[in-house]
């Protein structure tokens, strides 16, 4: 929902203000942001830890929130700081802890007034354990840490997680929503938001055009950053790359040489098998002849924890939830971004704005990789799939809402054949969902949304939902 105040467009639910884009395109928008509002106005407030994979944002976020939000910041890196790692080692209380951030940082720290954060918090496992003690004895004060392999590399022993203290929030690469408004677009945002599918068509090329430049570029935020300001494909191919090899590195690091090299199998492994026609499961077959799923186990789970790569476990019907009915051996990989996905493939930048018959494959993958990521960061879902034990049927992602199953398609063009998931949707009675490049239809058992609409899924579900009432209403008074 949006209102207008003069010339500025403000977009209710998300948090943040439209206005003056154009005079700010290269300034990030996160969604998240509205979480963090949220978490400092609670008045049962817990110290904050957001997670999330490396370069995706999560410094700035804080920085941002806090420049926005509080009179000061006090702002502790706790990578290769030999201070506070002692500071932490022996702390004793948390008034110990407040004047020793206090004179790191040379900020005077009051309560309520002053965001305390704490980054890379992986480095000093101390540091997470002592939230458990800001949330039982000095809860006045806001205090958010964050970190990158927090799954992996914490906790130790002798450093226990802080279990039911602290609140956790996840932050991703830059969603296509997100997208469109640090590219200046908060316009088309707008827009979407309010479900006009005849003014969402009339735009449809421009938002066509982004979606392209989207499933190059990516989410990630320097990336994102670089390209808005420059418009070089060339430069946002480097960055990626670069990205992608310091993602290496940190497999290199933190894995034994067995396990990192398995894990490095894995990881380029993905992008070869999400563009082949082999149905979705990933097949560790396909690692090497000799390979067996039971000694990439911890190498692939390593991955999924730094949140390098997003498992979707296949289910064997659609109940509720969805979760009872997912297997822990049967399931698709994804990575954690489009754009790195397209980098990782070695996808040229004139096969996606341009078109080229060779990759119509190619683009199908693509296409499921966005709308998995736009599924885990725009719509807060978790995202699973089906597929038949007997026939190659099978359906792209399932998730559920409101308590209800949505099956989903994705398809790269216009193509609007869909035998698997009319079966699907029959068999179980559900209303089935397609994303595709052609424009929004309602059928009696599908709704079409155009992919560069994945964000109005829910709004579309409610109107599907209104629609099938009023039909039954109708039908009833016939009668």
């Amino acid at each position: 929902m949006a209102i207008i105040r003069g010339n500025n467009i403000i977009l209710l639910g998300f948090g943040y203000d439209y206005g003056n884009l154009r005079e700010r395109t290269a300034r990030m928008e996160r969604m998240l942001m509205r979480d963090l509002v949220a978490w400092k106005d609670d008045v049962d407030r817990m110290p904050l830890l957001i997670e999330g994979a490396r370069q995706v944002g999560k410094t700035w976020l804080m920085k941002e929130f806090g420049k926005r939000y509080f009179q000061n910041v006090a702002y502790v890196n706790m990578e290769n700081n030999a201070v506070m790692e002692a500071v932490y080692e022996n702390y004793t209380d948390t008034t110990h802890l407040v004047k020793a951030i206090a004179a790191f940082t040379r900020e005077e720290i009051n309560p309520e007034k002053t965001l305390i954060i704490l980054d890379e918090v992986q480095e000093v496992p101390y540091s997470v354990s002592s939230l458990k003690y800001f949330c039982e004895n000095a809860q006045e004060y806001a205090i958010i840490a964050a970190g990158s392999l927090l799954g992996v590399k914490f906790p130790k022993k002798e450093a226990p997680y802080p279990v039911g203290k602290i609140q956790t929030l996840k932050l991703n690469p830059l969603s296509f929503v997100e997208y469109l408004v640090a590219a200046g677009e908060g316009q088309l945002v707008k827009l979407l938001q309010t479900n006009q599918t005849d003014l969402i068509k009339a735009l449809a090329p421009r938002y066509i055009r982004h979606l392209s430049d989207y499933y190059y570029v990516g989410g990630m935020p320097k990336v994102v950053a670089t390209f808005i300001g420059q418009s070089d494909y060339y430069k946002v191919r480097a960055l990626q790359m670069q990205i992608i090899e310091d993602y290496e590195n940190d497999i290199s690091k933190h894995l034994s040489n067995t396990e990192a090299s398995r894990a490095h199998t894995i990881w380029q492994q993905v992008p070869i098998q999400l563009g082949k026609e082999q149905g979705k499961r990933f097949l560790f077959s396909e690692l090497s002849k000799s390979a067996r799923a039971r000694d990439y186990k911890d190498a692939l789970q390593w991955l999924v924890d730094a949140r390098m790569l997003t498992k979707v476990r296949r289910i064997s019907k659609p109940g509720i939830p969805l979760k009872h009915y997912a297997s822990d051996d049967k399931f698709a990989i994804f990575l954690l971004d489009v754009g790195l996905y397209s980098a990782m493939a070695e996808i040229d930048v004139n096969d996606v704005l341009i078109g080229n018959p060779l990759f119509e494959e190619g683009k199908g993958a693509l296409s499921e990789q966005y709308v998995c990521q736009q599924l885990i960061a725009d719509l807060r879902v978790t995202p699973y799939y089906w597929a038949s034990d007997t026939t190659p049927a099978q359906v792209d992602f399932v998730i559920s809402h409101n308590g209800h199953v949505l099956p989903i398609e994705v398809k790269a063009a216009e193509n609007l054949k869909a035998k698997s998931l009319r079966k699907f949707s029959e068999t179980y009675g559900l209303h089935a969902y397609r994303f595709s490049m052609s424009n929004y239809l309602e059928q009696d058992w599908l709704t079409n949304i155009p992919l560069y609409a994945v964000s109005t899924l829910f709004s579309s579900t409610e109107a599907s939902a209104l629609s099938s009432i009023d039909k039954k209403e109708s039908a009833s008074c016939e009668r």
